[in-house]
């Protein structure tokens, strides 16, 4: 395994090190012909309760995609789908057409991290030796794992003194046993102080550049913008949006003020144009998405609503993210609430 920034650092009795290193083992060449993930029509119903619906979109190979939306819109759901952890009622989660447990060594060709369990009693080295006979490969890239993730010195630890970053490392570590075509991992930040974020920013872009896959649901927004390529932003089990987050990054709207803001928002629900309330010294103002600034103030002036500042406001995702789920309860989201 290629490794970046030299040898690794000698860790302190009870430390941890920093961690270090690239994906590649020197055993595979660039993967050129990773198949996407595919999520088509599918469906996922908890008696009467819909947790997924119709939900449709790809992840591209060479790439990070971020897969964002509210506490209980369906993203666990959809991941524990996709590697076989729950059944689809309808609709399908594929790796390039092939459900995970039809692919030939599914635990080698996909990394997971979704719901980590972990033994206290074992030492991080054993909970990796266990997890590589359970995936039918061998333990000789333990101890590369671990220094990737920067675990050697609490290597033979017991886990259940680990933080909770230790544990998302330990996690990860798991996850690459197999040097997987396909990473899918459920707020993989979680836990991770800022160096280790860094070192995670780092380490998913050297996967990926490798033509692998990477699909990461997370709510910390500015870290999403910092480390994915994509984006898909779900809502109520349902797709909002899938673009580039290039895309979303040059997004600008309007700033608006007016002295009556739900009256302005009420003229822009008639004309279908995703708005949000939000509130600053001044008082309260209204983003708005999909419309120039002209068409805003002309139809603003024809209702009868004077406008007090119309500018142009660039969007970040945080604002962007709000804004697409803004009508999703069918409620608009102000600072406070959102």
């Amino acid at each position: 395994m290629s490794e970046v920034g030299g040898p690794p650092k000698r860790a302190r009795a009870g430390s941890v090190e920093s961690p270090s290193g690239s994906p590649g083992t020197g055993r595979r060449s660039l993967r050129t012909s990773t198949p996407p993930i595919l999520i088509d029509a599918l469906t996922k119903n908890f008696g009467t309760v819909r947790a997924v619906s119709g939900l449709t979109f790809s992840v591209q190979p060479g790439r990070i995609t971020g897969f964002l939306g509210p506490n209980g819109a369906g993203k666990s759901t959809t991941l524990r789908i996709l590697v076989g952890l729950a059944a689809a009622t309808t609709g399908t989660a594929t790796f390039g057409g092939t459900p995970y447990a039809d692919l030939d060594h599914p635990q080698q060709r996909v990394g997971a991290v979704l719901e980590p369990a972990f033994h206290p009693g074992r030492s991080g080295r054993n909970h990796l030796r266990v997890l590589a006979t359970t995936a039918g490969v061998g333990g000789e890239r333990i101890d590369e794992l671990l220094h990737l993730v920067g675990l050697t010195g609490a290597a033979d630890r017991r886990v259940g003194g680990y933080s909770l970053g230790m544990r998302q490392r330990l996690a990860l570590a798991g996850a690459l046993l197999g040097d997987p075509d396909y990473l899918i991992l459920d707020e993989p930040a979680n836990g991770l102080d800022p160096e280790g974020i860094r070192w995670l920013r780092g380490f998913l872009r050297s996967f990926a550049a490798l033509g692998r896959v990477v699909l990461m649901s997370s709510h910390i927004l500015n870290e999403v913008e910092a480390t994915v390529d994509d984006v898909v932003v779900i809502g109520n089990g349902r797709l909002i949006r899938q673009a580039p987050m290039s895309e979303l990054a040059a997004s600008t709207s309007a700033r608006v003020r007016v002295a009556d803001p739900q009256a302005a928002g009420a003229v822009l629900d008639r004309l279908q144009v995703p708005w949000q309330l939000l509130q600053d010294a001044a008082g309260p103002y209204l983003v708005v998405a999909g419309l120039e600034l002209a068409s805003i103030g002309s139809q603003l002036f024809s209702a009868g609503i004077p406008v007090l500042e119309l500018a142009t406001q660039e969007v970040d995702l945080e604002s962007e993210f709000f804004a697409m789920l803004a009508d999703q309860d069918g409620t608009k989201l102000t600072e406070a609430g959102a």
